[in-house]
């Protein structure tokens, strides 16, 4: 994924060269410590899961293996898909209800 595609106006540009001595620098160390944060997270998450779960015999110790082995799971599911599936559920209920309120108004 190549996330260098943003280009900062030269107001923006501006302004955060007003705090900072590097701004590509800036950005890298804010990557880095999102991506860091968000691993930590997901092993959290995750690790529990895999010893749970009897179908796994081996858990790789080093995380970037270890990640690997949980996103290729069928039961692994990323943000974005979580949130579709969540929002699919959101629907499902707003219309049940509609139907259940059309329902009563009619008796």
């Amino acid at each position: 994924m190549n996330i260098s595609q943003r280009t900062l106006s030269s107001t923006e540009e501006a302004v955060l060269k007003n705090d900072l001595l590097d701004v590509q620098d800036w950005v890298d160390k804010a990557i880095d410590g999102k991506v860091n944060n968000c691993k930590k997270r997901m092993i959290a998450e995750w690790l529990p899961k895999l010893y749970a779960d009897e179908s796994v015999t081996q858990i790789p110790a080093n995380e970037d293996d270890m990640i690997a082995l949980v996103v290729a799971r069928d039961d692994y599911k990323s943000c974005e898909e979580k949130e579709a599936e969540a929002e699919a559920a959101r629907q499902a209920a707003e219309e049940a209800r509609l139907a259940e309120e059309a329902e009563e108004s009619d008796e």
